[in-house]
């Protein structure tokens, strides 16, 4: 039998404490999809499942009365419908990470980006029917547990007293600013360019794990989010002040450096992190190309992507900012920098924008 939306056990109870079970919630309008997901999670013993709803406008009030770490979505449904409805469960989960679950995540790539640049944490194209079990299970139940526990709040940047070795930022000017990012980094670059002048004189890199199908898309949404320039990296390509190259699907995006300026080379196959594209040949590139005047942002993203390519941004004299904990969907790869003690800052999205400013103000002959 179906659980009823939220248990009278649940109302108003605190998060589940960490090294307890993952509390999910599962919001389908489809009541054989809501079964069925309920069976592949609950087999796994490291969840439970603590609320159901078949509307986003019944799981935003179940979540004022529930504590749960992982909304499961779909977008297609009565109503609001799942998409225009993200911002509200967010909100409202108080911490709970979003992952699509929905058809719509693959038969579009405007609403799987539209999702992520809402702030979902993660998407999965549902299988059609009778395909529910094998692999997809198995893709599930892993995502879901790199996702983890609901984020908590924090009064300072790194959270559970973790003490970080942070350096000191490069003194020289900042000459180009490359920014590395996996699952919520769509949200979170939303946040950080939201928070950055137009203008800050200089070229910008990113690279965002995401499909050679979603590149275009994510360029022209990350453009219109920035107001700039923001395109998909082509061979050869020149860096402009205040233009976004994105890293593209198929290829990692790095800079050769042995002409009068460096210009974007695409460098094919995998990396050692596993990654394509990976943050790795990025920021080496960048680190041989610009040296002191290198700045590499790490952003929310699952395993140690980036880590490399930091060591060797420091190591030439450049500086590296993270992003903190508590603003992260996942905190693997700016943790792995810091625990590393290549970070010179650990800040939310807005926060880095700023310090990315100031550090850039005098460049640009602005305050």
């Amino acid at each position: 039998m179906e659980r009823a939306l939220a248990t009278t056990r649940d109302r108003q109870g605190p998060p589940q404490p960490k090294g307890g079970r993952i509390r999910l919630m599962i919001v389908d309008d489809s009541v054989v999809a809501r079964a069925v997901f309920s069976r592949i999670i609950e087999a796994d013993g490291s969840f439970e499942i603590a609320a159901v709803a078949g509307t986003a406008e019944d799981a935003v009030d179940a979540l004022h009365h529930v504590r749960v770490d992982i909304v499961v979505l779909d977008l297609e449904m009565p109503g609001a419908g799942g998409l225009k409805s993200i911002p509200r469960i967010i909100a409202a989960g108080q911490g709970a990470k979003v992952m699509i679950v929905s058809s719509l995540a693959e038969e579009g790539a405007e609403q799987t980006v539209a999702a992520l640049a809402l702030g979902a944490a993660d998407t999965l194209p549902k299988p059609g029917v009778g395909r529910f079990n094998g692999k997809f299970s198995e893709i599930l139940v892993n995502r879901l547990k790199s996702l983890g526990y609901a984020s908590a709040a924090a009064p300072s940047s790194v959270k559970t007293g973790f003490r970080a070795p942070l350096r000191a930022m490069s003194p020289d000017p900042v000459e180009v600013v490359a920014i590395g990012s996996s699952t919520g980094g769509i949200h979170s670059l939303g946040a950080l360019f939201r928070s950055l002048p137009e203008q800050i004189g200089l070229p910008i890199l990113v690279t965002q794990h995401l499909p050679e199908a979603f590149m275009a898309v994510f360029a022209r949404q990350l453009g219109a989010t920035a107001h700039r320039e923001a395109l998909v990296a082509r061979d050869g390509m020149e860096l402009l002040p205040d233009r976004i190259i994105v890293a593209p699907g198929d290829a990692h995006l790095s800079l050769d450096a042995y002409g009068k300026r460096p210009l974007v080379r695409l460098i094919e196959g995998r990396s050692s992190s596993g990654c394509l594209p990976s943050v790795d040949p990025m920021f080496s590139s960048v680190a041989g190309a610009f040296g002191k005047g290198a700045l590499g942002v790490v952003l929310t993203g699952m395993g140690r992507d980036g880590l490399e390519g930091a060591q060797r941004i420091v190591a030439c004299g450049g500086s590296i900012i993270a992003q903190d904990e508590s603003s992260c969907a996942v905190w693997g790869m700016p943790r792995a920098v810091l625990e590393a003690g290549l970070a010179c800052a650990v800040l939310p999205p807005d926060k880095i924008a700023r310090r990315i400013a100031s550090r850039t103000e005098e460049q640009v002959g602005c305050k």
